[in-house]
């Protein structure tokens, strides 16, 4: 049994301890819950497949990687093309699905987005977005956009005579908008702007492309998908990254009423091994709580 003066001094430091531990588990403001990921050896691709990149009457500045097979048609390409892109394959896949589990969504969108003026965050369309007009990025230079279409499950985004600019005329920050896309991407006569993320196939026909095109985020290191068609268009490519995570600032500051409808489901978020020289070595451990993907060697 403890001195009775122990005792009082022991009673004494709890009570002190009280107020202290208020103070360090006090919920802090919600100011980066979404974020924009590490694309690693893939951002320093314009045009990434797991399957075949076309390219016909265009302009790519940035490299090229793909792993099926790439067509020339009087294409200039001001960068390296390479395969099998495996290392950056594999970087992209982490990134679509942390975008897919870990983005929360702030706010659920509809419509062609023409004349909207969006602050920085994560905006969701539950199903397929088709888009036109003009979008309007409205925030500070760090801030990041995150735009996820077919949160639902299934979802394409089409774009026709889209663009996508910065307020007061500023210069896109590319590395800070990201289009995670469930399904397929099909820009036409846009002048687009950001990272693509596609599920499927991305197809770009006239305009320009200011950003990646990373295709085939449904696909494994085993059984790669996804091509990148361009025709008559302009990629340019984002500078690579050099940090791991990018945080959204001022998020809330929409200008409009929203509602989190997105489960990021985070116990569903996987890592893959680092062992894929090329395609079809191995597996990438890649699996998903709907079995879509598979990992032989478990």
């Amino acid at each position: 049994m403890l001195p009775q003066i122990s005792l009082t001094r022991l009673i004494a430091r709890l009570l002190l301890l009280v107020p202290f531990a208020a103070l360090v588990y006090y919920p802090l403001p919600v100011l980066a819950a979404g974020f924009g990921p590490s694309l690693g050896a893939a951002s320093r691709f314009a045009a990434l497949a797991g399957g075949a990149v076309t390219c016909t009457a265009s302009t790519i500045t940035g490299a090229v990687g793909y792993g099926a097979a790439f067509a020339n048609t009087a294409c200039a390409v001001r960068g390296t093309v390479s395969t099998p892109a495996a290392p950056a394959y594999r970087d992209f896949l982490t990134a679509y699905d942390t975008l897919h589990f870990n983005a929360a969504c702030d706010q659920v969108l509809a419509g062609t987005l023409d004349g909207v003026t969006l602050g920085p965050g994560v905006y969701c369309f539950p199903a397929a977005a088709t888009l036109a007009g003009t979008l309007t990025l409205n925030g500070p230079a760090n801030g990041v956009w995150i735009f996820k279409i077919g949160t639902g499950g299934t979802g394409a985004l089409t774009g026709t005579g889209f663009s996508v600019v910065m307020a007061g005329g500023a210069a896109v920050s590319c590395p800070n908008v990201y289009w995670w896309v469930a399904q397929a991407a099909t820009l036409t006569s846009s002048n687009f702007a950001g990272t693509i993320l596609a599920g499927a196939d991305i197809t770009v026909t006239g305009g320009t492309f200011i950003g990646d095109a990373l295709a085939g985020g449904a696909g494994t290191m085993s059984l790669p998908t996804g091509a990148v068609t361009l025709t008559n268009s302009t990629l340019t490519a984002c500078p690579p990254q050099g940090g791991s995570t990018i945080f959204v600032k001022g998020k809330g500051d929409h200008g409009r009423d929203g509602r989190e409808v997105c489960d990021p489901r985070d116990s569903q978020n996987h890592d893959r091994s680092d062992d894929e020289d090329s395609w079809k070595r191995g597996n990438a451990g890649r699996t998903d709580g709907d079995d879509r993907r598979k990992d032989s060697d478990r």
